[in-house]
Parts: structure tokens; sequence; C-alpha cells
């Protein structure tokens, strides 16, 4: 027997009771047909191991359904809590990256102004030693000049001098 069959079972019962002739002078008493009641109450307990057997195999299997759904919601929250704990530990990362790479570009673009000053002053520097070696240089080629056009003399024997060999 299934749940709908122990329903209409209740259903006769009550309708048998309902349906009672009063007692005289017993106020609510009323009287109802023995075997019939006593096979109806009968037949309800007989549906009702297999009934109430449903039905705890139905509050089983929902209690296991819940169960279920509970672990698999918490194995997913779990996992979105460490997704989202390692996405804030890579944006963690990264951020630090972002500052130790501009930490060494600063560095880098200071060091090479630096760089470039001391190669400006060098460069600098060795010119104008170079300068001051061509200006001692003209000077000095100035300077042999003047005296070799003061010792020119006519009194000169011998054979001209090649001005190329000069």
């Amino acid at each position: 027997m299934d749940n709908n069959d122990v329903m209409e079972l209740l259903d006769d019962l009550f309708n048998m009771i309902s349906e009672a002739w009063n007692v005289p002078l017993g106020g609510d008493k009323c009287i109802i047909e023995r075997e019939k009641a006593l096979k109806v109450i009968s037949d309800i307990k007989a549906a009702m191991p297999s009934s109430v057997a449903e039905a705890k195999r139905l509050v089983a299997a929902r209690d296991e359904f819940i169960g279920n759904a509970k672990r698999e919601a918490e194995a997913m929250r779990k996992s979105a809590e460490d997704r989202a704990r390692q996405l804030v530990d890579e944006q963690e990362i990264t951020r630090a990256a972002r500052a130790r790479a501009a930490e060494m570009i600063s560095t880098a673009e200071s060091k090479s102004m630096e760089l470039r000053k001391l190669a400006s002053d060098y460069v600098d520097d060795l010119m104008r030693q170079t300068e001051n070696s061509l200006t001692a240089s003209l000077d000095a080629i100035k300077s042999t000049r003047s005296s070799f056009r003061g010792s020119k003399s006519p009194r000169r024997s011998g054979p001209v001098a090649n001005p190329e060999e000069l």
C-alpha cells in the first residue's frame, strides 16, 4: 500500500465516525460498526510500516542530498577562497615587481645621467688638453718659423736647399 491508500483508509474511518448515530443522552458518544472500524484500523496498521519506511527512505535520501550539497558548496567555497588568496598573492607579487622595476629604472637613469656628466667632463678635459697641446705646438711652430726666417742669411755658400727638404 502506498501513502494514498492510508489516506483513503483514514478518510473512510473519519466518515464512518462522523456519520455514526449518536447515543441517546451520551453527548459526544456514537455507535459505529465494530468489525468495520477494526478492519479499517487493521488495514491502516498494515499500510503504515511500508508508508513509514518509504517516508524514512525519503527523509534519508533528502538528508543525503542536503549533506552532499553542503559538502559540495563547502568545497566550492574553499576553492574560491584559495583562488582569491592566490590572485591576491599574485597581485602583491606583481605590485612588488613593478615597484622594484621602477626603482631599478630610476637608479639606472640616475647613474646614466651621472656617467654622461662624467664622460662629458672627461671628453671636455681631453679636448682642453689637446687644445692646449695644439696651441703649444702651434706656438712652437710659429716660434721656430720666426727663428727660421730671422736666421736666413745671404752669406750662405753652397747649394741652395730644396724647400721640400726643410
